[in-house]
């Protein structure tokens, strides 16, 4: 028999290295495990390629939570969401991902120090999170603890968190009283009467929603002046929230949308905008039409190629071309590694789009500009794309 332990020990660490590299590749629970120990580095060995390796781990976390794997992921996602925290990623894409794979974790392994965890991430960190999704492996217990933290802290941050506790604990008085004291916004005055009908307390629901009728119009002539002085998604929604509830949405949407339109016109920032309130207005085909026109950022250009691929990929394929180009400029293994896998992307469209040999031009003329990176090369092969002969 092989003496493959004995075997094993002869190589070099670079050659053991390569080959535990590329079985994590094909073996999620090998990365996870892997990565969990990358993890527990040294806060300050964050360096280049940082970001890809975030999103590499969150990608294997997702596929492990998928699968159903019984292993306790909840400390490899908390350190994610710390490693995140302290890379000050710019992405808030990813600090929502990571939380949201954090709870997933969480809800199968419960860590019995959950509250004060989460806790310490609103408080301490400021980052905004989401009770809800915590709520099963909190349980009245960890509610109750976390309720306990809040009251004894101030701010914002405790104030949000206080709320969403006494939401979940089913606490109407507590809620009601909390939402008293924020300052009356249509969304909070909104909530009040939900809360209130909720309960049962029909009446006094309808007494503090019709005081508040009053004050909606005025709030839609607000926010619409807000929007225009600053057109943006978020004055777009605010606007929308507010004419919704006076059933005035109808005729001030176009309005809006041609206000951004026009903003759109200003650069990448503003045509960003467009594209956004498109897509929260469930427009998806505009919103293409709107990315492809105006100077649009990559990172919405991907987005929304992302949402249109399935139905036209010939349309999306010079998206993704330019996201390669992007990644290959980086000039790092990481983003070679990144740009390998998007070549497949891009192989896969072009066969859904009935173009495959045009897959075969574009590689063959990105291999010729490109010879010299070595590793790119390298991770092209490894991504199981064939180059081009010669």
């Amino acid at each position: 028999m092989t003496d493959l332990r004995g075997y094993l020990r002869s190589l070099d660490a670079e050659t053991l290295a390569e080959l535990l590299y590329e079985q994590a590749g094909r073996d999620p629970e090998l990365h996870a495990r892997l990565a969990l120990r990358a993890g527990g580095e040294s806060a300050d060995a964050l360096g280049p390629g940082e970001a890809t390796k975030i999103v590499a781990v969150l990608d294997t976390l997702q596929r492990l939570l998928d699968a159903g794997s019984t292993a306790d992921l909840a400390p490899l996602a908390r350190r994610t969401v710390d490693r995140i925290l302290k890379a000050q990623q710019d992405d808030p894409g990813v600090l929502r991902k990571a939380l949201a794979l954090y709870a997933r974790a969480c809800a199968a392994h419960p860590p019995a120090d959950l509250a004060d965890s989460l806790a310490a991430l609103a408080l301490d960190h400021g980052v905004a999170v989401e009770l809800p999704a915590f709520a099963q492996a909190l349980g009245s217990t960890g509610l109750a603890r976390l309720k306990s933290i809040v009251d004894d802290a101030g701010g914002p941050a405790a104030a949000k968190l206080a709320e969403q506790v006494a939401e979940l604990s089913g606490d109407v008085d507590a809620l009601l009283e909390i939402l008293k004291r924020q300052p009356q916004r249509l969304d909070v005055r909104l909530k009040i009467v939900r809360v209130l009908r909720g309960a049962g307390r029909t009446a006094e629901a309808v007494a503090y929603a019709a005081r508040a009728l009053n004050q909606n119009d005025d709030a839609v002539k607000s926010r619409g002046a807000e929007f225009r002085r600053a057109p943006s998604e978020k004055t777009f929604l605010a606007l929308r929230e507010a004419a919704v509830e006076l059933g005035r949405w109808e005729t001030e949407r176009e309005s809006a949308l041609a206000v951004l339109r026009e903003h759109a016109e200003t650069g990448e920032q503003g045509a960003d905008e467009l594209v956004r309130a498109l897509l929260a207005e469930e427009r998806p085909d505009e919103a293409w039409q709107a990315a492809r026109r105006y100077p649009c950022s990559l990172p919405v250009l991907l987005h929304v190629a992302e949402l249109r691929e399935s139905t036209a990929p010939g349309e999306v394929l010079d998206v993704y071309k330019l996201h390669v180009n992007h990644l290959i400029e980086q000039k790092d293994a990481a983003h070679y590694e990144q740009a390998a896998k998007c070549l497949r992307k891009i192989r896969q469209l072009h066969r859904k789009a009935g173009t495959p040999e045009e897959f075969g031009q574009y590689l063959a003329g990105l291999v010729a500009v490109h010879k010299r990176k070595a590793r790119l090369i390298t991770e092209i092969r490894q991504a199981r794309i064939a180059l081009p002969k010669g």
